[in-house]
């Protein structure tokens, strides 16, 4: 049985974090930026919101027509972080995005802006590519395949286009998957200081 799969929009925004606050509430990375149950669950849902917003901004989110499961997809061009032809920022503007998710969602917690920095850090800048920022499912329906599911229809659209595709993994279990899909792993782990590590994989396109 095929999984149906929709574009989220923006009225589906409120859904979609709550999808990826409870997939991801059990997270290890989710545990080290949130140490301890009640300030995870009650800080938690705010981060997701930061990365829901900026992936329906930027990019776009791939949803199970059950709600099960959700893909969050942003593509970023050749050297994404060299745009000599942007307007320089206005006086006061801060242009430090790291800071400023860590303002939108608890700015006494310096693990927030830490993590986002790490990821920035380890982001491939230099080609094209399809990033698959976050792939959260229902915690009651994770091992039904949902995930490769939500990514297969992305994949064989970048293996057709000849565009590469890189996420960050944040479990073994989601390495393995990742590897089965072509994912290769880059060779430096981002390790978060006294927690745990998130492996940067890259896939090249498929032929054949």
């Amino acid at each position: 049985m095929g999984v149906g799969i929709r574009r989220a929009g923006e009225s589906d925004r409120d859904f979609v974090v709550g999808l990826l606050d409870e997939a991801f509430m059990d997270d290890p990375v989710s545990g080290w930026v949130f140490p301890g149950e009640a300030y995870r669950r009650a800080r938690h849902a705010r981060l997701m919101g930061e990365f829901t917003d900026a992936t329906l901004a930027e990019g776009y989110v791939d949803l199970t027509e059950d709600g099960s499961a959700a893909a969050l997809w942003v593509e970023f061009p050749d050297a994404p972080h060299a745009e000599a032809d942007a307007p320089p920022a206005e006086e006061g503007e801060p242009e430090d995005v790291p800071a400023q998710v860590r303002a939108a969602v608890d700015p006494d917690n310096e693990r927030i802006e830490e993590i986002v920095r790490l990821m920035e850090d380890v982001h491939p800048a230099d080609r094209a590519h399809a990033y698959l920022w976050m792939i959260g499912v229902r915690p009651g329906r994770q091992g039904e395949g949902l995930g490769t599911a939500l990514m297969t229809p992305v994949l064989e659209r970048c293996d057709r286009e000849g565009l590469p595709a890189y996420l960050e993994a944040s479990s073994v279990t989601s390495r393995a998957l990742y590897e089965r899909l072509g994912f290769v792993f880059t060779g430096t782990a981002v390790e978060l200081p006294d927690g745990p590590s998130l492996w940067p994989m890259w896939r090249e396109p498929q032929v054949g």
